[in-house]
């Protein structure tokens, strides 16, 4: 350590504050907070043992630092400074990508909830991750459903002429037509949202409740009924039980494992007595660091992120600042919170729970031995993803003179084609050859069917075209109420990189690791639909005359063939043949389906005679 920067150290004041360690250029890196800053930072002049601390007291320049008041105020300096400087040292939140979020936009007029695996600072409220994924999904039809709260992403003014379908499915309150709904009232919808999606629901189920009987004695019943359902709906979701307890508690259980300078810490959320949810976060280069200082530096960024502060915050190891932070979490929540390292019962048995789940994901996350794709890393730079994408699945879509289009889907994942994951798509309702709106669907169906089912997204989304395929891709996902989904073109004829907001198309080297891996998998895309497309057309080609018999499937079309033959013998056979083996009632339809109803015609001569 240089010698002006001890002398710096040791002139430090016995007072509250904040420390920034700062480069050549002033550029910061690291923060961090003291209850005494001459006590704390001195021991900078001896971190030998941890190789992160280490690198940054050697590049250190310089050593600035701000006093406080109290410990409190240096927590929340030492927040705001690490969310504004971005110091390279700093263990910084980062929520692993793969768990689905929820946000509502309460920036807007008039909010709306949205999906996505990415929290900003734009003034919207986040829930989640809602495990499995498909809960995320449900959680949006549900409020759309009880709360009708819009989801579509088009601009509020009250000027459009007509609502769209989700208000003729009561789904949404039309405040896109003037006279649909008030702001008063989508503001009471958007609260009971708020709640909902918080897990807070007996403060909702009461407050609906209560108006459930105001209606009533007003003699208004089809609103009271209405209200019934709504608290029927979320008394049902609040039925799932997990590690629950009779109380109603509001607590966060912590988990942490730390080995190889990687990190997984677990929170289990619980609401109400219940847990809900269960998060988790990675951290690839956390060094040295221990349980303690990791989530000391870890749980003011989580709880200025979230929208709901718990009255307990249950931890596997003591934390160095635990009075200033809840203090802190006191003013946030308006009451007192407590920080505890649970010793014994029920509360240390959740503890150990959230540790056991912490290594569980510390060994799904971290795989020994994993080989990173080089053309992944490229990737990664290029798109400016938060990760290495270890998931990548692949779109193409292939028809013939408009006819018969068929799309492919392949996945790449972690180094090789997962040829078990592939799936072909039959397109529908086409009227001509129109590969956008093709795609638009496929990819619809595709991830509707995801979000429901598990909510993990691929961490990359490659069509095989440019600007018009990568429109058609954010169409999709639009209308899914997707957001900030990874997504990349690649155009056949120049292999240009299309990516969604930039105009400008990209050219690699043709050697470079990047393109080679998304040629890789456009090419499979297009043979693997390339060949479903024959299969169609080849078993279209090799249609039978009993597919056009009504009433005549696999089964009855091998017994007919078994019996007579061939089409010509069935054609041949009188109907009493027939009849023994079709039975009566069916062999007389068939009977007249391949003569042309001529049977049916002379029978009706013959009653006209009689």
């Amino acid at each position: 350590m240089r010698r002006e920067l001890e002398d710096r150290i040791r002139a430090l004041p016995d007072r509250a504050g904040v420390y920034l360690f700062l480069d050549a250029g002033g550029e910061a890196l690291y923060v961090g907070k003291a209850k005494s800053l001459q006590k704390r930072v001195v021991a900078y002049t001896k971190v030998d043992s941890d190789p992160r601390l280490g690198a940054m007291v050697r590049e250190a320049h310089q050593l600035d630092f701000v006093v406080t008041d109290s410990e409190a105020d240096a927590l929340l300096l030492e927040n705001n400074l690490i969310k504004n400087r971005q110091p390279r040292y700093n263990i910084r939140l980062r929520d692993d990508k793969t768990y689905p979020y929820l946000k509502l936009t309460l920036g807007d007029d008039y909010p709306r909830v949205a999906f996505t695996r990415r929290m900003v600072d734009d003034g919207s409220e986040y829930y989640g991750p809602f495990l499995p994924g498909g809960l995320a999904r449900r959680a949006i039809k549900l409020v759309q459903r009880l709360f009708e709260v819009r989801v579509c992403r088009i601009e509020i003014d009250g000027k459009l002429p007509r609502p769209c379908l989700y208000y003729d499915m009561k789904r949404c309150l039309g405040p896109c037509v003037a006279g649909l709904t008030s702001r008063d009232e989508y503001a009471v919808a958007v609260d009971r949202a708020r709640l909902f999606l918080a897990g807070k629901t007996d403060d909702l189920v009461a407050s609906l409740r209560s108006e459930m009987l105001d209606a009533s004695e007003r003699l208004e019943y089809e609103q009271a009924a209405q209200l019934r359902d709504v608290i029927a709906e979320i008394e049902a979701v609040q039925q799932r039980r997990q590690l629950g307890s009779g109380r109603s508690e509001d607590v966060d259980i912590y988990g942490a494992c730390i080995a190889d300078g990687k990190a997984a810490v677990t929170v289990l959320v619980m609401r109400d007595g219940q847990v809900l949810d269960r998060r988790e976060l990675f951290f690839e280069e956390a060094g040295a660091i221990g349980a303690s200082e990791l989530l000391d530096d870890l749980l003011p960024q989580i709880y200025q992120h979230t929208t709901f502060v718990p009255k307990e915050i249950h931890l596997p190891v003591a934390i160095e600042g635990s009075e200033a932070l809840e203090l802190w979490l006191g003013e946030r929540r308006g009451n007192k919170v407590t920080v505890h390292v649970p010793e014994r019962g029920v509360k240390a048995h959740r503890v150990a729970t959230a540790d056991d789940n912490a290594r569980m994901a510390f060994k799904r996350r971290f795989r020994l031995g994993r080989d990173v794709d080089p053309g992944a890393l490229v990737l990664k730079d290029l798109l400016g993803l938060g990760e290495v994408p270890a998931r990548i699945e692949g779109f193409d879509i292939s028809t013939f003179q408009g006819r018969q289009t068929v799309a492919s889907m392949v996945v790449w994942e972690e180094g090789r084609m997962a040829r078990r994951a592939y799936r072909s798509f039959n397109i529908r309702d086409l009227s001509g050859p129109d590969d956008f709106a093709a795609m638009q669907q496929v990819l619809e169906r595709r991830y509707a069917r995801v979000l429901e089912e598990t909510g993990e997204m691929p961490d990359l989304v490659l069509v095989d075209g440019g600007h018009g395929q990568v429109t058609a891709a954010l169409r999709a996902f639009e209308a899914l109420g997707v957001e900030d989904q990874p997504l990349v073109g690649l155009a056949k004829r120049e292999e240009e990189i299309v990516i969604p907001g930039q105009r400008a198309t990209l050219r690699l080297e043709r050697r470079d690791p990047g393109l080679k891996l998304l040629q890789q998998i456009r090419d499979e895309a297009h043979r693997f639909a390339v060949s479903r497309h024959r299969r169609r057309r080849a078993k279209a080609s090799l249609k039978s005359r009993f597919d056009d018999l009504q009433g005549i499937g696999e089964v009855r079309r091998k017994a007919l063939v078994r019996r007579f033959g061939s089409y010509r013998g069935v054609a041949a056979a009188e109907i009493e043949a027939l009849e023994e083996v079709l039975g009566a009632k069916l062999a007389r339809r068939v009977h007249d389906q391949i003569h042309g109803g001529a049977a049916a015609a002379e029978g009706a001569e013959t009653s006209g005679e009689t």
